[in-house]
């Protein structure tokens, strides 16, 4: 049963205010943008969430009204429909996806721009040794859906591999192997090419699971020199450079809350500020990812990766176009013609 003062109920009759309806706290405070729901499920199971004064359980229902404590700290709620902020970045290999590392490495949040509202939810997350797209966002429904098994998110990933891949060891990775969590498979599998001993390959699954593409491979005796991932749904990692982040395209944002059922809570979304790297990293090389399409001599198994295309926009030269310059230079003319003395 949700609870609520008596200042708040006394200020509700007086302003007319209507009541928002009650939802499960864990969903309220992630879409506030203080966490995912997995993780706030687990502050609120060990004793870290209090609602006016009480312990929280799992399951209570708030409207926003009451006093919510998080980790000793009073949080402010609003249950409003506002803008969420949504952001791409080109992972390097080498950072830790994680807040602080008791290591003293590098993570992924030292090089994000300061988020505009809340804090940035990783979805999912990429091993040390992994680089490519991850996306962020302050919407902390919106992230948990994107990694929930039901939704089934195509991630897809660009692999180099130490050797040439027999055609039966390509089957058997489409049609599953056995790992110690369970069956894994991928969706589709596509040869690339390579170089000298090095093949490359992208291959495409609808799960998460902890370095479950480097396990299938080693399954069948065929080591990862190197992962990236190159999309997570309807998002591509495209030509981005290393440690630099972008904000989605309203196209993109709109496509991720379709693809998990969820309709965006405002009709504007807050870009967040860019922020130079600490550090620089070379570009890709155009050698290091083969482009769409397959490579010399390569073959594809059970059709080809799916993919958005990126349609180019016109130059804003051409935008502004010679129309604009024109009027200003009349308005210039005229302002000196009605200068001029007039004669006689």
């Amino acid at each position: 049963m949700t609870r609520r003062s008596t200042a708040s109920k006394r200020a509700d009759r007086r302003s007319g205010a209507k009541r928002i309806p009650a939802q499960r706290i864990q969903k309220v405070l992630a879409e506030a943008g203080l966490g995912s729901r997995r993780e706030i499920e687990a502050w609120i199971a060990a004793g870290r969430v209090a609602v006016d004064g009480r312990r929280a359980e799992l399951g209570d229902r708030i409207d926003g009204t009451e006093r919510i404590v998080v980790n000793g700290r009073p949080v402010r709620l609003k249950r409003r429909a506002t803008a969420h902020a949504h952001i791409a970045y080109h992972k390097p290999a080498g950072e830790v996806t994680t807040r602080q590392d008791p290591e003293g490495r590098p993570t992924i949040f030292e090089r994000l721009p300061p988020a505009p509202r809340g804090r940035w939810i990783n979805v999912g997350r990429l091993d040390l040794s992994t680089s490519g797209l991850l996306l962020l966002t302050t919407d902390g429904e919106l992230a948990h859906r994107l990694m929930h098994p039901r939704y089934e998110i195509t991630r897809e990933y660009a692999v180099r591999l130490l050797g040439a891949p027999t055609a039966s060891q390509l089957e058997t990775l489409l049609r599953g192997v056995q790992l110690d969590d369970g069956p894994a498979r991928f969706d589709t599998l596509d040869v690339r090419g390579g170089s000298g001993r090095n093949s490359w390959l992208h291959v495409t699954l609808r799960e998460g699971r902890n370095r479950e593409v480097r396990r299938m491979f080693q399954a069948l005796g065929l080591p990862v020199s190197r992962l990236i991932r190159v999309r997570y749904g309807p998002v591509q990692l495209g030509r981005m450079l290393r440690g630099r982040s972008r904000a989605l395209t309203d196209g993109e944002v709109a496509a991720l809350y379709a693809a998990v059922e969820l309709e965006p809570p405002g009709d504007e979304r807050e870009r967040p500020r860019q922020r130079t790297p600490v550090r620089t990293h070379r570009s890709a090389r155009s050698g290091d990812v083969p482009a769409g399409g397959k490579g010399a001599g390569g073959k594809t198994q059970r059709g080809k990766t799916q993919g958005g295309k990126t349609q180019g926009s016109k130059s804003s030269a051409h935008r502004r176009g010679g129309k604009r310059d024109g009027d200003k230079g009349s308005e210039r003319g005229a302002r000196r013609s009605s200068a001029r003395p007039r004669s006689g």
